[in-house]
Parts: C-alpha cells; sequence; structure tokens
C-alpha cells in the first residue's frame, strides 16, 4: 500500500529523506526526528505502550517495531487494518513526535 502522507489530514511540514540509493527503506521526519518509516512490505511508527499492546494483541500483523524498538510498531501490509485507521496510526505517531521535539 501506498501512502502519500502529504495527503493525511492532521499532518503538518515533514521531510523525507533516504538512507541511501539502494536502500529499500522511505524515513519520514519532523523537526529532524523519524516518525514514519515506510519499508517495502512494512510500516513503522511511533505509538503509546497501551495501544501497542492492544494492537498486537488484536493483529498478527502488528508487531514491535525494528526502528523505534519499545516506543513504536510495525505493521504488515497484509489488509487486516483499513487505510483510514493506517492514517489515524500516522496522524498519531506524527504528533507524538512532534511532542517530543517541543518537550526538548
Amino acid at each position: 500500500m501506498v501512502f502519500d502522507v502529504s495527503k493525511i489530514s492532521g499532518i503538518g511540514e515533514f521531510s523525507v529523506f533516504k538512507e541511501n540509493e539502494d536502500s529499500a527503506s522511505i524515513f519520514y521526519r519532523v523537526n529532524n526526528r523519524v516518525f514514519l518509516v515506510l519499508n517495502k512490505n512494512t510500516l513503522e511508527m511511533r505509538t503509546d505502550e497501551k495501544l501497542k499492546k492492544l494492537l498486537i494483541g488484536k493483529y498478527e500483523s502488528v508487531m514491535e517495531s525494528r526502528y523505534f524498538g519499545r516506543g513504536g510498531i510495525e505493521i504488515v501490509n497484509s489488509g487486516q487494518l483499513e487505510k483510514a485507521e493506517l492514517e489515524d496510526l500516522i496522524r498519531l505517531s506524527y504528533n507524538l513526535t512532534k511532542e517530543i521535539n517541543e518537550v526538548i
């Protein structure tokens, strides 16, 4: 599933980068902190602990994020979550990441 993050409501300015030309991962940042990683078959994003536990328990396609570790989830693009649900999670990740930067 391809996402045009700029069309998700509630998301402001962000930047996009790849580690190198050969990398399949695309990193989305707000204020120089990553809030979303799009891989070939998965999406990784920040979330809070309670929501992470709920999603991992409910969907077999959701696991702890390799990039964010305990602070995020990784979702396999299997169709278990609707596009609107994924957009809500991306928006939450953006807002959580933005808040981190405002606290620092």
